[in-house]
């Protein structure tokens, strides 16, 4: 994969230019470099550079903020990430969910040690008796 957004869009525009002007098809890594591009530089600049319509752009950066398109790493805002305090009740949950989960683990492991000395101990009683 190419590091710099506008090396890729390069590359793969080529192809895009020879398909038809009325509908374009773009694969996900080419909407995902031109928005980051667009980030870079704007929307109306990169779609000048891409030759790509300026709403299919505008369109792009709509779904990334909508979250129906996703471009990896660092793609949330602060209003899309979770807050502190959200963060901190979920994980809060998740400890005492594993918390429980251990002492239910504990007391099984307990039982079965009571378990196998009881059989054990039945095991040598029967061995006597047979002696």
């Amino acid at each position: 994969m190419l590091e710099n957004p506008q090396e890729y869009l390069a590359l793969t525009n080529k192809e895009e230019l020879s398909m038809s002007r009325t509908q374009r098809k773009y694969d996900h890594e080419y909407k995902v470099q031109a928005v980051k591009l667009a980030r870079e530089i704007g929307g109306a600049k990169a779609a000048k550079e891409l030759g790509i319509p300026e709403g299919t752009i505008h369109t792009w950066l709509k779904a990334v903020r909508a979250g129906t398109l996703d471009i990896g790493d660092g793609a949330h805002t602060p209003d899309s990430a979770m807050s502190l305090a959200e963060e901190l009740a979920m994980l809060r949950k998740r400890v005492k969910d594993q918390d429980k989960e251990i002492r239910r683990l504990k007391e099984e492991n307990e039982f079965l040690e009571e378990a196998s000395a009881f059989f054990a101990a039945s095991r040598r009683k029967s061995a006597r008796t047979k002696e």
